[in-house]
């Protein structure tokens, strides 16, 4: 399988301790609550860049959502 760097917006919740959350996500012009957060780390991605690794499901599949910098992107199967 490839896979592709998306950028895509993100919702995101940043609570009084400076701690942020993903709650929402637009790809393709559609919009994906993400259900659950279940790890964050530093980490690289299979696909170029590297930064916060915040694992999340998302309809019940697991996806690596990522904050590189001040841009969020997502693994995709789709260019």
């Amino acid at each position: 399988m490839t896979y592709y760097k998306r950028y895509v917006d993100v919702v995101v919740l940043v609570d009084k301790h400076a701690e942020m959350t993903p709650l929402f996500l637009v790809f393709d012009n559609k919009k994906y609550a993400i259900d659950r957060v279940l790890k964050i780390k530093k980490a690289s991605s299979v696909v170029g860049g590297s930064g916060v690794l915040y694992r999340c499901r998302i309809r019940n599949q697991e996806r690596n959502l990522f904050l590189e910098r001040n841009r969020w992107f997502i693994e995709s199967l789709k260019p």
